[in-house]
């Protein structure tokens, strides 16, 4: 039987997203890899433990997540009922519709028909009455945005989701979104978009926005698919993702990419930390980030990146010296969405 930490909530900083009454965890933890079906259940499931024990309370998923689909929504499930039954209400879990996830004109996108079916799959996986957070994953030229809004807005007055957000928004459209649902009394929550030290396109224009519009965010990707860490200073290991193949592209690992990881690397071993906790810790600079949105293989690599809390300050000094390595690493798999809306 899993007994949760008692000292569970001890020191953790929970940050207000946006100007809504909701706080997060400064770290989160993502589902995108590491528990589908084809990873190993209880390793997972040690995992989200480990997490809870050590202060996450959010965890987020989406309706594609795997491999194969749908089945870490099924294996998050088992997880709650086995572990966490008495524990709902202390977690924010969250589900996104918009990738693709079935055969047929209707199983991808941003209309009502795909984000209305999709979280009734979600929450039939999961066994859950509602999820906290949902979110559109992305933008969807081919339909009109008031359709996208309409089915968030129903999925709150139904009571399947508590709050809704976006994920991969461009600024513009982000701000035509908030405006689209302050409208139907349903305020946007939260913005997900990859951000990190190889990937800063959100200072572009997104951070203002979201600051301006009272909007939370959640960094996803802070560790550039581990780029961002020590995994490829020596090459590519075996079982890293880029060996597999999949959603990292070896191509990713260019010289002057890795130069500039191993620079970063340099100025993390001066702070006494990993250089994924100095990534994390960097993206969690910006009071606007809520969040910072992480995976874990292990619970030695989950470890690893929450201690990126025992360290969160750095001086002047050295963000002048990161930003001189930490520039455009053309890791984005989602640029050209953003661009395009």
């Amino acid at each position: 039987m899993y007994l949760a930490n008692p000292g569970r909530y001890d020191g953790i900083d929970y940050r207000r997203t946006g100007r809504s009454g909701l706080k997060l965890p400064p770290i989160s933890l993502g589902l995108w890899q590491n528990f589908g079906g084809a990873d190993v259940f209880e390793t997972g499931r040690s995992v989200i433990r480990r997490a809870f024990d050590r202060g996450v309370t959010h965890f987020d998923l989406a309706n594609n997540y795997g491999p194969p689909y749908g089945s870490a929504e099924e294996n998050f499930g088992l997880i709650l009922s086995k572990d966490f039954q008495h524990h709902r209400d202390e977690l924010v879990i969250s589900s996104k519709a918009g990738w693709d996830m079935w055969d047929g004109p209707y199983g991808r996108g941003g209309s009502r028909k795909h984000l209305l079916a999709s979280l009734d799959q979600s929450l039939q996986r999961m066994g859950l009455d509602y999820v906290d957070i949902f979110y559109s994953h992305r933008p969807t030229l081919d339909v009109p945005l008031e359709e996208t809004m309409a089915a968030l807005v129903q999925m709150v007055r139904q009571g399947k989701a508590l709050y809704v957000g976006l994920s991969s928004y461009g600024p513009e459209r982000t701000r035509e979104a908030a405006r689209i649902l302050r409208a139907e009394g349903v305020p946007l929550l939260i913005h997900q978009p990859s951000y990190s030290m190889l990937n800063r396109w959100i200072e572009d224009g997104l951070l203002d926005t979201l600051g301006e519009l009272g909007v939370g965010c959640i960094a996803f990707s802070p560790l550039a698919q581990g780029l961002l860490t020590s995994k490829y200073l020596g090459g590519v290991p075996q079982d890293a993702r880029a060996a597999r193949g999949g959603s990292f592209n070896e191509k990713l690992l260019s010289d002057d990419n890795l130069s500039r990881v191993r620079a970063l690397n340099e100025i993390a071993k001066r702070r006494g930390q990993s250089l994924a906790q100095m990534a994390i810790a960097w993206v969690l600079r910006d009071a606007r980030v809520t969040s910072a949105l992480i995976g874990a293989r292990n619970v030695a690599q989950l470890d690893d990146s929450l201690d990126a809390l025992d360290n969160l300050a750095f001086s002047d000094e050295e963000l002048k010296e990161i930003d001189t390595h930490a520039t455009e690493g053309s890791i984005d798999l989602w640029r050209g969405l953003i661009d395009a809306v």
